[in-house]
């Protein structure tokens, strides 16, 4: 039986789409979905067909269809799923342009501004039976499917707690000023949505998806943050989570998650630094090496003191993008509508946590950003 194949529609032509699309080219077979197989049959560019065109033939995929506007590209007929390339600041009004033209999506981290805009595309998408999903493409390493794996067997015991930090080590003024997008509030900019959504990830995904589905809370949240002084952004958050209940029987647990953009996770940049995510339970803890967003190894130390060490392997020409696009995959041919590995619930949970740390810290972003209407005309 032929493969089944998926065709992606690229809405922005940025470094994270590049990188993305680079990743589509690999062969599926080789990371183990010999079933599955990816082509790109377009892209747009908001500047021009001919930027999309640039953008196709570098990467590769020169015979896809370039187009100068989003509108174009969602109503292509041979499109089948849309991946979302643009800034946080964009999403909500980029996805929900897809989702009206009955188009699947995958839309990159951090899902929107806040959660209601994320439930507002959620509600959406069940409505008209599309495929919607979040790209935190960590979670789908198979470093990550097989930690969770080892949580939910037992073999850490009751887990009690993750400490989970991604940090740039900047200096804030020189490398961002003013008008970048890690500092710019009218791109929603700071570090809490751009590097915070995977410490956030790391807490998630061994404290709350490890338990039966039935069984997850949503945590008490208690932030701290520091703003840059030039544009209102955050530059440091830190945030602590408290579940009322932990995996494999912890009566709790909880999560510390922090983010800045002066100290770094990994200071010397050689790997000395220790982890940046560990994992405590009763039997051991596990420990994940900087950067948080595609870790390098990580390593299980039991509490008789035996460790085993591991790298975070990926397929033969793959950085790491494949393993959500397959995923993405999957669900549309079997008609699945979310993904089991980051349901719609769980991203919505999480953007509850980071409007609550925005909330307790009087960080808002401009009401252009944070609106639900749609469409709005003018950025």
């Amino acid at each position: 039986m032929a493969p089944y194949e998926l065709r992606w529609g690229i809405l922005a032509t940025g470094w994270i789409a590049e990188q993305f699309v680079t990743d589509l080219r690999a062969d599926p077979s080789a990371r183990g979905q010999a079933d599955i197989k990816h082509t790109v049959v377009a892209a747009a560019s908001s500047r021009s067909a001919d930027q999309a065109t640039k953008f196709l033939k570098e990467q590769s995929w020169s015979n896809a269809k370039a187009y100068g506007s989003y509108a174009e590209l969602v109503a292509d007929k041979d499109v089948d799923v849309i991946y979302v390339a643009t800034p946080h600041s964009h999403h909500y009004q980029n996805v929900r342009l897809c989702l009206e033209a009955n188009k699947h999506v995958l839309c990159e981290k951090a899902f929107t501004v806040n959660a209601a805009q994320t439930e507002k595309l959620a509600s959406i998408a069940k409505d008209k039976g599309l495929f919607l999903m979040e790209a935190v493409w960590t979670r789908y390493f198979p470093m990550s499917v097989q930690i969770r794996e080892l949580i939910q067997k037992g073999e850490l015991g009751s887990v009690f707690r993750t400490m989970a930090d991604l940090s740039l080590g900047e200096d804030v003024e020189s490398k961002f000023g003013t008008e970048h997008r890690m500092v710019k509030m009218d791109l929603a900019g700071g570090a809490l949505l751009d590097l915070g959504i995977y410490s956030l990830t790391w807490v998630f995904q061994t404290l709350y998806h490890t338990l039966p589905a039935a069984e997850r809370k949503a945590p008490a949240v208690s932030a701290q943050m520091h703003k840059y002084t030039k544009t209102g952004a955050d530059e440091h958050t830190s945030i602590l989570l408290s579940f009322p209940q932990g995996p494999s029987g912890a009566a709790y647990a909880q999560g510390i998650a922090t983010t800045n953009l002066r100290v770094s996770s990994e200071p010397a940049k050689q790997g000395t630094s220790g982890p940046a995510i560990r994992i405590q339970g009763t039997k051991g803890e596990i420990q994940v090496d900087h950067p948080a967003y595609r870790p390098s190894r990580w390593r299980f130390i039991r509490a008789d003191g035996s460790k085993d060490e591991y790298e975070n392997e990926m397929a033969e020409g793959v950085r790491g993008f494949a393993y959500e696009a397959d995923e993405v995959a999957r669900c549309i041919r079997d008609g699945k509508k979310e993904s089991e590995v980051l349901s719609l619930e769980e991203s919505i949970v999480i953007m509850k946590v980071m409007d609550q740390a925005r909330e307790q810290n009087g960080l808002k972003y401009p009401d252009k950003l944070e609106t639900l209407d749609y469409p709005i005309e003018h950025w």
